[in-house]
Order: C-alpha cells, then sequence, then structure tokens
C-alpha cells in the first residue's frame, strides 16, 4: 500500500462472542432429573432469560429464506441435532427431540465500549444475547452477537481484540488492566446503565483467586449471566457455572470495508488473528518466519477475486476466531437475507458453533475423569463405589455424546465444509477426541479388570470354603453315617441339636471366610512340588499367625 493511502474506513462491523461454561450439577435433591433449562425455565418473571421459540416451528411468518438456505446448508444428522425432530407435530415438549435449547433476553440493548483511557466511547447495537443449553451435557454457550456502522479500522481492530474477555490478564503499572477494554457498559433500550465493568479492581481479582484458586469474572459478565452464578462466588443461585477454556471467548467478525483491497498484509493478520493495532500499518505482530504460511494456514481465500457477485472477499480462521472481510459496494456481500452477511449469521455461526461445543464437551469429559479420581479413597469403600458409579456414567455420557454430537463432516456445500474443516483442525478437535477417549476407555478398563479380579478373589475364597467343607461333609455322611441317633428323640431335643449344629456349622464357614485368603496361600503351597516340608509347615502356621499378610 502506498504511503499516501489512507487505511480503508468499516463500514460495518458485525461480532459475535460465544463463551463456553460448565454447568454445575444443581445441588438441592427436590429438582430430581431437571435440566438446567427447566430451571432457568421455571424461574419464570425472576430471570431475564425466557425460551426463543425459533422459526421452526411452522409459523411461516417468522420463516425466512436465508432460514431456509441456512437449513438446507447442513447433512441430516446436523439438522437434527441443530433444530430437532417433529416440533410442529407436537413434540416440542420431549428434551431428547431438541437437543439444543436456546434462551434470550431482551433487557440488553447496546454496549459502550472505551477501548484505551482517552479515547473516544463506541456504542454497538446488541443484536441478541442467547444461552444455549445442550441435552445430556453440563455445558452451556452464552452467545452476543453486537453490530456497529462506521468505524475506523483501528477502532475496529481495537474491539475486536479486547471485547470478550472473561476477566483482566493481568495490570500495568499504572494499574491498568491489560489486553481488555478500559470500560464497558450494558445498555437499556432508554439509555441507563444496567451494568458495567470492574477490571480496575485489582485486589478484589486477586483476593478471589487467592481465596478460591479460581478466577473472578469481570462484573458485567457476571451481570450478563444471572441468574446463573459463578460457582466460586458467594451469590446464592441454582444454576452455577465454572470457566472450561481460556478466559478469552471465541470470536466472529464480519467487517464491510469501503475498500478490502487497500488493507496490508499486516492488517490482514492483525484482524485473521485478532492482534489489535499495531505500531504502524506495515508492522507484523509476529516474526516474519512465524507467518509465512499465514495465507495457507489461515486462509480461505477462494472468492478472493476482482469479479463475482462479492469481489475481493476473504475468510480467515484461526480456531478461536473466524474473520470475514469483503467489499461494503457489494449488494450481495451486505445482503442479510442471501448474501454474506446472511451466511456469517446462519451457517458459519452454527459450524462455529459446533466446533466450540464439541471442544467444550470434549474438556467437559476430561474436567469429570479428574474430579472424580481426586475424590477417590481407595481405603474408603463408599469412596471406591462413588467412582465407581462416576467413571461409568461419564463412559456412558461419553457414548452417548459421540453418537448424538460428534460428527467430521457436517455439510456437502463446499464452503461451509472448508471453514468447518479449518476450525475443527486449528482447535484440534481430532486429537483432543482420541486423547479423552483413551482416557476414558482405560478408566473403563481398569474398572473391568478390577471387577475380574473381585470376582477371581471370591470364587477363590468360595472354593477354599468348599473344600475344606467338602471334608467334614465326607467324614460324617460316609456310608450313611450319623454320629448321634437322634431321630426318635423328642422334638425339643432335636431342636436344640439341630440349632447347635447350624450354629457351629455357621461358626466354622464364616471363620473359613475369614481365613480364605491365607488358607489359600496355604493350599498354593501345599501344591507346590518345589517346597519342602518345612516350607508346607511354615505356610499353614502362617495361617493364623497373628498380623501376617
Amino acid at each position: 500500500m502506498s504511503p499516501t493511502h489512507s487505511p480503508p474506513e468499516v463500514r460495518h462491523l458485525r461480532q459475535t462472542l460465544l463463551w463456553p461454561l460448565r454447568l454445575m450439577p444443581i445441588p438441592d435433591a427436590k429438582s430430581g432429573n431437571a435440566s438446567p433449562w427447566q430451571v432457568l425455565r421455571e424461574l419464570g418473571d425472576k430471570s431475564p432469560w425466557k425460551e426463543e421459540v425459533d422459526e421452526y416451528t411452522g409459523d411461516s411468518s417468522r420463516f425466512h429464506e436465508r432460514h431456509y438456505n441456512e437449513f438446507v446448508s447442513f447433512l441430516p444428522y446436523v439438522q437434527r441435532f441443530l433444530y430437532g425432530e417433529g416440533r410442529a407435530r407436537g413434540t416440542v415438549d420431549k428434551d431428547g427431540d431438541s437437543p439444543m435449547r436456546v434462551f434470550r433476553r431482551h433487557d440488553i440493548a447496546a454496549v459502550r465500549l472505551v477501548t484505551r483511557p482517552g479515547d473516544a466511547p463506541v456504542t454497538l447495537q446488541v443484536v441478541h444475547a442467547d444461552l444455549c443449553f445442550f441435552f445430556d451435557l453440563d455445558v452451556v454457550i452464552l452467545n452476543i452477537e453486537v453490530g456497529v456502522d462506521n468505524l475506523l479500522l483501528t477502532q475496529a481492530q481495537e474491539v475486536l481484540y479486547r471485547f470478550g474477555r472473561a476477566f483482566p490478564a493481568g495490570w500495568d503499572a499504572n494499574g491498568l488492566p491489560l489486553h481488555c477494554l478500559h470500560s464497558i457498559e450494558w445498555l437499556a433500550a432508554d439509555g441507563n446503565v444496567l451494568s458495567c465493568s470492574d477490571a480496575q479492581n485489582r485486589e478484589a481479582f486477586l483476593q478471589h483467586v487467592a481465596e478460591h484458586r479460581a478466577p473472578r469474572f469481570s462484573a458485567h459478565w457476571a451481570f450478563m449471566m444471572q441468574p446463573l452464578v459463578s460457582d466460586h462466588s458467594g451469590e446464592p443461585g441454582r444454576l452455577r457455572y465454572r470457566q472450561i477454556e481460556y478466559y478469552r471467548m471465541p470470536t466472529m467478525a464480519y467487517l464491510s470495508l469501503s475498500d478490502p483491497t487497500l488493507l496490508t498484509r499486516s492488517d490482514y493478520v492483525r484482524l485473521g488473528l485478532v492482534t489489535g493495532v499495531g505500531e504502524s500499518e506495515a508492522t507484523l505482530p509476529y516474526a516474519e518466519q512465524h507467518l509465512e504460511d499465514f495465507e495457507r494456514k489461515y486462509c480461505y481465500d477462494r472468492f478472493w477475486v476482482d469479479g463475482g457477485s462479492a469481489p475481493n472477499t476473504r475468510y480467515m480462521c484461526s480456531g478461536y476466531s473466524l474473520v470475514v472481510v469483503g467489499d461494503a459496494r457489494s449488494d450481495f456481500f451486505c445482503c442479510r437475507d442471501r448474501g454474506v452477511l446472511a451466511q456469517f449469521r446462519h451457517q458459519h455461526f452454527l459450524l462455529f458453533l459446533i466446533c466450540h461445543f464439541q471442544k467444550a464437551s470434549l474438556l467437559l469429559f476430561s474436567d469429570q475423569l479428574v474430579e472424580a479420581l481426586g475424590k477417590l479413597d481407595v481405603r474408603n469403600t463408599p469412596s471406591v463405589k462413588r467412582f465407581k458409579r462416576a467413571i461409568r456414567h461419564n463412559f456412558e455420557r461419553f457414548l452417548r455424546f459421540t453418537h448424538r454430537y460428534w460428527f467430521h463432516e457436517i455439510s456437502e456445500q463446499a464452503q461451509v465444509r472448508a471453514l468447518s474443516r479449518m476450525c475443527a483442525t486449528h482447535l484440534g478437535l481430532d486429537p483432543l477426541y482420541d486423547e479423552v477417549k483413551d482416557r476414558i476407555a482405560e478408566m473403563n478398563t481398569y474398572l473391568d479388570a478390577d471387577s475380574l479380579r473381585r470376582q477371581a478373589n471370591t470364587v477363590v475364597r468360595l472354593t477354599v470354603v468348599t473344600l475344606f467343607g467338602l471334608i467334614g461333609t465326607i467324614t460324617t455322611g460316609f456310608l450313611g453315617m450319623n454320629l448321634l441317633a437322634e431321630a426318635e428323640s423328642p422334638l425339643m431335643t432335636k431342636l436344640i441339636w439341630f440349632f447347635v449344629v447350624f450354629g457351629l456349622t455357621t461358626w466354622l464357614t464364616v471363620y473359613t471366610m475369614v481365613k480364605s485368603q491365607r488358607l489359600s496361600d496355604f493350599l498354593d503351597a501345599l501344591s507346590n512340588d518345589r517346597l519342602t516340608l518345612g516350607g508346607k509347615l511354615k505356610a499353614l502356621i502362617h495361617v493364623w499367625r497373628p498380623g501376617a499378610e
């Protein structure tokens, strides 16, 4: 780019944030097997979140062509995951028929941002704020979409870089938060401030981590999630959540530029990797050798041509970000019904959501395995039983996840398929899946081996008892011999002898069971041809030696 050229103006910016979180088990027993969205639904007017009845309900007035294009973009098994089955036939109340449930709040109309101290505030319209729940998995994803017109490129870069951080990464020498926005305010439709950030409150964040060994979420994000509360906070709430991924939320961005060809390579690198503003327009955020394969690795340039319905359109995907840049002069690029903007908000959003949902779910399974091991006390029988139940339950849920939510190909459309593969590859979904699968399989194999070992020990003990009982049985029953002829005795005498023999036999059987492990060792020694008579006698004496193992 010539030094005389100024960077293009951002005519329209759309940013979508996803925040995957782990839901904790509902603590009170009265909830039974209630799903988190059922608990949220039951709160009614006490909660700002209301269940969103989507466009796929048979109501043609809400169903538009962009929704149809979205639906047919995906393969049938993905359609079942995203939209469920038979909603128009009265099955909407069956949770299993709708694997994903969406709740939306309408009280937040805008967000006012100040990127750095002294910068002019930027107000973005909140298009929607959603909570996405998933059947049979303790994962919830917060989805925020915002939009604004007419920004400088530097402003757009800073908003993309700084917006969407759950808490500050740190503070500089002046006490100002690093990498996040200087201030954030959620605004109501009338302009009133509903909540604002507290990133400058350094001591509160430090104290929380020191006390709970867990991060403290910024006040504006905590407000957004209410009535869901952080599990490490002191706030009351039945629905509690924990961080499951990195504190920087995955982001999508749509930039409609006055002339995208005026962007430098440095601009594209900073937009594609969401690194913020550099010291100069030509300065790369990282070393040249690190970025030498940027176009091949992160860019999808099928439409990076001067012709076509949306000329000079570039997609950039790093896994944690999906950014599309195009020409504001193109009607197709800006069309919200059939063009790139519609695809960005529908097909591309869903493929991005699927990838991050899969990653969050796999991390959830890994966390639950670690927690089950952490609570295991091998010396405590109830703890061992709880551990086994937890592992079995985790294994069953992982099988259901695999068959319900795990798929590699989500579409036959070249663009959707390519972007989905790029996102999954950068997130490392396949290696993560294999790792979690191996860990769960190893744990399940251990439980199976332990069960077989216990069964074998039981068989050995029963064999020992049977063997020693056989001696008495053959001795007393030889040729039908009866040591005591009490057949003609009075009933009371026979009952007395019955209970005496019953008691002695029970005691002998229990005692043999108690000593069955040592008796089994004695039988092994007795059958060992290489062992001397003295060694076999020592093994016999070992049966009654106190404290011997």
